[in-house]
């Protein structure tokens, strides 16, 4: 295929609202400097952030200047929600969660980091209101969708005021660093918008704004939202066979779209891909191409290739080279189970509700259906210690195909 760099985009679903028609042939031509920012509402980034930061990095690649604006000072405020206030955080939090979003920026996406808590701090009340808020029509920023779904159950002014901070932001790249672009998800288009009508106000200057359509599944849900949880970036966080597990099992409808929006795979690998998918879906390889883009981007081929061996390992796979640690990580998604050094396995089955009864656990012994790391296990009178566990620590154990269990000593 022959694309553009921003038919590309278009193509993978990666824009949504441009600032202006003449940004296209910027963006194709590359040169410009431009800015994503994220609050430090946590010391890690989670997977929702990723598509924004990756098409960055799509940009940084086309020749573009990439930087990260992490918010000291926004994040000391909070960008409204629609639908409640969002609770104060302190500055101590907000100095500890710059640091690790700092430090992943730049290990991860390699990043050139600023804190707009640098830039604001010194500014007094009397000058805001002067040289930023006289800029701002209220009415303009009532009619924005954030502040207008709040209308009714009431705005803060520090939430109010968060639209020109943002804005001051933008100001201040534009003079400071030639930055001339900002990036973000679609739920930032007011504020982008409100610092490009600032620069042309104070500078008589044309900025820009981009930004692309939120991750979702296909209900509207926030992708990597699950059960209220989010999928962090930090592996010590959200482990890489969790992000693996989570990946694997998207929704066969989305699949393709993630691809194209979340990896950097060609237009011609993914639509061969998805005709390998279409052709036996069972087999989901449009998921494990996802997982294996996502989960090596993020933190190097041995996790990946490791986040693999143990998802195979709880269905019998190879044991070989992983550690007590490492099986730790499936302990979210699998039934832990302590156990007592010395127990016999008919109690170990009946006593975790393993088998329902002992007449049970006989019959899925005598039928070689249980297994104990992987290997079958029919002595119900055996003695379970820890020179079954890996390391000593722990062991799966295994009813049938499809029931796994991690026992604990």
């Amino acid at each position: 295929m022959s694309m553009t760099f921003y038919e590309e985009l278009v193509w993978r679903g990666l824009v949504q609202d441009i600032s202006s028609p003449e940004l296209i042939d910027k963006l194709n031509e590359g040169g410009l400097t431009f800015y994503i920012g994220t609050d430090p509402t946590a010391d890690s980034m989670h997977i929702g952030h990723y598509s924004s930061f990756l098409i960055s990095k799509r940009l940084a690649q086309h020749g573009h200047h990439p930087l990260l604006l992490v918010g000291g000072a926004t994040g000391l405020i909070g960008d409204p929600k629609p639908d409640a206030e969002r609770p104060m955080i302190t500055y101590e939090e907000v100095a500890k969660n710059i640091e690790g979003l700092k430090k992943q920026a730049e290990d991860i996406f390699g990043f050139e980091v600023v804190n707009n808590y640098d830039w604001t701090k010194d500014i007094n009340v009397i000058d805001f209101l002067r040289d930023y808020g006289k800029y701002f029509n209220v009415n303009y920023m009532l009619a924005k969708d954030k502040v207008k779904s709040r209308m009714e159950s009431g705005i803060t002014f520090a939430e109010l005021s968060y639209m020109i901070l943002q804005a001051l932001d933008f100001l201040w790249l534009y003079e400071n660093r030639n930055c001339t672009l900002q990036v973000a998800g679609s739920d930032q288009w007011g504020n982008i918008t409100s610092g490009i009508e600032l620069i042309r106000k104070k500078l008589d200057k044309t900025a820009y704004g981009m930004v692309m359509p939120l991750v979702t599944d296909s209900t509207g849900k926030k992708f990597g939202k699950t059960e209220g949880n989010a999928l962090w970036l930090d592996k010590n966080k959200t482990s890489s066979y969790e992000m693996y597990q989570y990946l694997i099992n998207l929704e066969d409808s989305m699949i393709i779209d993630y691809l194209k929006k979340l990896t950097f795979l060609t237009p011609e690998e993914i639509m061969e891909i998805e005709k390998q998918h279409n052709e036996a879906p069972h087999l989901r390889i449009a998921h494990k191409a996802l997982a294996k883009d996502i989960i090596t981007g993020l933190h190097g081929e041995e996790e990946y290739k490791k986040a693999v061996q143990i998802s195979e390992a709880l269905f019998g796979g190879d044991l070989s080279g992983l550690s007590a640690e490492d099986i730790m990580q499936c302990a979210k998604q699998v039934p832990n189970i302590k156990v007592e050094e010395g127990t016999t396995l008919i109690d170990l089955l009946t006593g975790a509700k393993i088998c329902s009864s002992r007449r049970e656990a006989r019959e899925m012994l005598g039928a070689g259906a249980i297994s104990i790391n992987n290997e079958r296990h029919s002595d119900e009178n055996e003695i379970i210690n820890r020179d079954l566990g890996i390391d000593g620590k722990v062991f799966i154990i295994r009813k049938g195909k499809k029931k796994q269990y991690i026992g604990l000593f």
